[in-house]
């Protein structure tokens, strides 16, 4: 079974997304502290689907380049800015997406500086820098963007510029978050490299740089609610 699974090259890109999407789904429904471990369970799952299929994703990369962690690092700055630079210009903050749930605070599940909070932000940021990136970068733009253009899409080269899987993808991205503009120009920024570089791992390392900056501001300024 494993073998025609992994044989799938939509079914290696979309199952371990699908089945991080459910966890984080059933993450917001474990009440206050099983959230917490069920983050940590879905990001032990999420290294380990990905150690099992990276000889089955040709593309899946970890490529660093400075164009990457440049890119990377703007945008970090461009999210955590967005809404006092929108103010700048005259225009009101954007609405975000509501969440049932409350901002990622261990803090006060666990008490300030306590063994388990130190663990779960570290956890946290671990997390969204090592396997986030590279299980989303996949699913969206090895597999989205192309199937979007072709349902054979292994025949669609990665840096090829389409209009309307460009903006359905980055959109899709967007929305998958919280903060869903500046998800949406997040999306455009990492499939552009991916496009201008025509490869995976730089996107992968963009991800992961901005996800890693984040996280340290958010503990840094206690920012919570971008997580």
């Amino acid at each position: 079974m494993f073998s025609k699974f992994v044989d799938s090259p939509a079914l290696v890109r979309v199952v371990p997304f699908a089945i991080f999407l459910a966890l984080t789904f059933l993450q917001e429904r474990c009440g206050e502290t099983g959230r917490y471990w069920i983050y940590f369970a879905k990001t032990i799952a999420g290294g380990a689907m990905l150690l099992a299929l990276f000889r089955h994703i040709a593309e899946l990369e970890w490529r660093f380049t400075w164009e990457a962690f440049v890119v990377g690092v703007l945008v970090f700055v461009m999210w955590v800015g967005l809404d006092e630079a929108l103010a700048r210009l005259g225009w009101p903050a954007y609405p975000k997406l509501k969440s049932s749930s409350t901002a990622w605070n261990p803090n006060e599940v666990f008490g300030i500086g306590s063994p388990l909070t130190v663990f779960f932000v570290v956890m946290r940021i671990v997390g969204s820098t090592l396997v986030v990136p590279p299980l989303e970068e996949i699913f969206y733009r090895s597999f989205v963007y192309r199937f979007l253009a072709s349902k054979d899409f292994l025949s669609v080269p990665l840096g090829k510029f389409l209009p309307v899987p460009f903006l359905v993808t980055s959109v899709l991205f967007g929305f998958e978050h919280r903060e869903w503009l500046a998800g949406i120009l997040c999306g455009f920024a990492y499939q552009g490299l991916v496009m201008w570089k025509n490869r995976l791992g730089d996107a992968i390392t963009a991800h992961g740089t901005t996800n890693f900056l984040l996280g340290l501001w958010v503990v840094w300024k206690g920012a919570w609610q971008f997580w």
